[in-house]
């Protein structure tokens, strides 16, 4: 079944059982250029770079997961079901609705609440909250010990629709459900690991609050997001 459509890789060995996930492929090949040794490129379908390589011993795959759920739930299955990968770490940003979450907090994603109908339709769950994999959450709160980051274990609202006409429905989330941010790639990334069996986590950078307005740059988003990556890593 590899190569698959969507990752055109063709000996299983040259994937890591644990996989970073960052939604924008630049912020993959970031990664790869700065904190990976040993660095193989393995994958540039329509541009959705993946690299391979050494975080001191340890051998690790990064690459891009496209934004949404629907694209995250294709990358995410594949390497799943087909190249054995054992734990996929989401690494991307986040919007707060939440005025105690400033820019670059680092938020440890606990459960992920949606209205998205992707695990039902998957045949996974009709549930609207899934959880990310605790033994795997743990590791990462071992490893932002060692590093000295700080996280924010929290629920939060992976959405379907980035420009939303009635602005406060993400309020109401929050109030309703206490999802203190929002994206558009963690439930689809829970409900593929629990139909496979398999573990998914995933950290999120406050990039921009929709409470004080505050924004970091696009740049930022792909390079000043080190403390997540570097938690990330160190939890291999």
């Amino acid at each position: 079944m590899i190569p698959t459509p969507h990752i055109e890789v063709e000996d299983k060995n040259l994937i890591a059982k644990t996989v970073l996930m960052p939604g924008d492929p630049l912020r993959a090949k970031y990664i790869a250029d700065n904190f990976l040794t040993k660095v193989v490129q393995i994958n540039n379908v329509r541009n959705m770079w993946g690299f391979t390589g050494y975080f001191g011993k340890k051998k690790v795959t990064v690459m891009g997961s496209g934004m949404g759920m629907p694209s995250i739930g294709i990358y995410s299955y594949e390497l799943f079901k087909f190249y054995d990968v054992e734990n996929i770490i989401r690494i991307g940003s986040c919007g707060a609705y939440s005025k105690d979450l400033n820019l670059y907090d680092v938020v440890l994603v606990e459960q992920a609440f949606s209205e998205s109908s992707y695990a039902k339709t998957m045949g996974v769950s009709s549930r609207k909250i899934l959880s990310a994999n605790k033994s795997l959450n743990n590791r990462l709160k071992r490893a932002a010990e060692k590093i000295n980051v700080t996280l924010h274990p929290s629920m939060i609202h992976s959405s379907d629709v980035f420009y939303r006409l009635d602005t406060e429905t993400g309020f109401d989330v929050y109030e309703k459900y206490g999802a203190v941010a929002v994206e558009m790639e963690s439930f689809a990334l829970f409900a593929n690991a629990k139909a496979l069996n398999k573990k998914a986590a995933c950290l999120l950078t406050v990039s921009d609050s929709l409470v004080t307005h505050e924004a970091t740059s696009s740049q930022e988003r792909q390079e000043a997001f080190t403390k997540m990556m570097e938690v990330a890593l160190n939890s291999i």
